[in-house]
């Protein structure tokens, strides 16, 4: 029989999308190769995020979809993996999704060959399984982008989220698989890294003889920040999510080596002290604007991100005033503004009441994206005249102009002829828009900017 295929459908953060990579691997390992097409596909496998309701929604949709596939094919398998079933306790979530033939936490990934050769044994070539999944080196979808997960789950217990319980308690990898994974990654012609983890500042070795003899940090976040630092290759690093109490000196001055992007994304959540003990951030606005200060005293021009909730349990509109302020204070780059859902198992949802009616919540995530809008469009105009550094990861071709189309002839000919369209981000993670050719996909280049948008910069690539 030809290969067996599979589809997998990704849902959420840069997390998933790295595990997704791992499943691939696993698959691809005995035997699958795997399909956009859902329709010829032998397996579905839906990665799934619980941050939102609105991301739980679309898995009850997409199973209902293929319970209608199921039924001109029944021996079709569907999967359901990532933070639905990791927080899944009494079972609920998986009584409301019956298509599904498989259901399990990502960590069990490794045990899929076997349980679809448990349903289907003519598909796997093999049922060898790792133990652990974050052994299993990803099958990477990009040559010049590379995301490394170097820790799993959450001690922090804000009480919003569902991550602890989906993907358990803080789990460190091992510096020597962190590296290996880093330096495969550069001998293949990677350029930059990405660090993941849920609170990825807060990263320590479990084996700590590993470290380099020249290694000048204590910190071990800011320890490996130099490690990677000294892999030949990586010119580009960046690192997702930090939290604010870890963001300790070391971990600043290692920010400003040669591979570091000129940005960082720093959660605040809220602006109000009351609103974030609510959440058990953990911190002040105070102690928040501290290491704002201490970062920009470091990298005067670093760019910064966050991530923030409107309308949490019990805020008010003058709370939520406190956060709109602290947005104008620190002129942040960019905000992934969330309206508060409840979350069933945290916290939040035992303790307190989600009061804040839908209106109120949409009209602060307007007002705030209002805010948003001004701020980068204002902050983005520095950028003009300046020559920035872009990873090109996106080619458009030309579209067929009105003098092409009046020319008539082969008009596949005409495009030929034409550059079309690069785009990519600068250190400071701005979208860089320029003419230029396929070839340049994956390059390194400096490009002028002439012109500033909201949330694109135009330019033009120097020779």
């Amino acid at each position: 029989m030809a290969d067996p295929k599979y589809h997998l459908i990704t849902l959420g953060c840069q997390m998933n999308k790295n595990d997704s990579e791992r499943m691939d691997a696993i698959l691809s390992g005995v035997g699958f190769s795997s399909t956009e097409n859902r329709e010829e596909a032998d397996v579905i496998l839906v990665n799934t995020c619980s941050v939102r309701q609105s991301a739980e929604d679309r898995v009850f949709g997409l199973m209902h979809e293929f319970a209608m596939l199921k039924e001109t094919r029944p021996d079709l398998i569907v999967g359901v993996t990532g933070c639905m079933p990791g927080r899944d306790r009494d079972g609920k979530i998986r009584k409301r999704l019956p298509v599904a033939d498989l259901y399990f936490p990502i960590t069990d990934a490794p045990q899929l060959p076997r349980w679809i050769g448990e349903l289907r044994p003519e598909l796997v070539n093999s049922a060898d399984i790792e133990t652990d999944y974050l052994k299993v080196i990803p099958e990477r979808r990009t040559f010049r982008q590379g995301f490394v997960t170097i820790q799993t789950g959450c001690n922090k217990f804000c009480t919003y989220c569902v991550v602890p319980f989906a993907r358990g308690l803080e789990k460190n990898r091992p510096l020597v698989d962190i590296m290996k994974e880093i330096r495969d990654l550069a001998e293949h012609g990677c350029v930059e890294v990405t660090l993941l983890g849920q609170t990825v500042n807060s990263y320590r070795a479990p084996d700590p003889e590993n470290w380099s003899v020249g290694n000048p940090y204590q910190d071990p976040f800011a320890a490996l920040l130099w490690e990677v630092n000294q892999v030949s290759g990586i010119s580009r690093l960046h690192f997702t999510a930090p939290h604010p109490l870890h963001m300790t000196d070391e971990v600043i001055d290692a920010m400003i080596l040669p591979s570091h992007l000129n940005y960082i994304h720093l959660p605040v959540q809220a602006g109000d002290d009351e609103v974030l003990r609510r959440m058990n951030r953990r911190y002040t606005t105070d102690q928040f604007l501290d290491v704002v200060r201490r970062l920009r005293k470091k990298i005067p021009n670093l760019a910064i991100g966050t991530d923030i909730i409107v309308g949490f349990c019990g805020e008010t509109r003058d709370q939520y005033l406190k956060t709109a302020e602290l947005y104008e204070q620190i002129r942040f780059d960019i905000s992934y503004t969330a309206r508060y859902s409840t979350r069933s198992g945290t916290a939040a949802a035992r303790a307190f009441k989600d009061d804040v009616d839908r209106d109120e919540k949409k009209w602060r995530w307007n007002h705030l994206q209002e805010i948003q809008e001004r701020i980068v469009y204002e902050k983005n105009q520095a950028f003009v005249g300046k020559t920035v550094s872009v990873l090109v990861e996106r080619h458009e071709p030309p579209a067929p102009t009105d003098e092409m189309l009046a020319l008539g002839g082969n008009i596949i000919d005409h495009l030929a002829n034409l550059p079309g369209t690069c785009l990519g981000n600068s250190r400071e993670m701005k979208l860089v828009r320029f003419s230029g050719p396929k070839e340049l996909l994956g390059q390194i280049v400096n490009v002028k900017i002439n012109k500033a948008e909201k949330w694109i910069l135009d330019g033009q690539k120097l020779s």
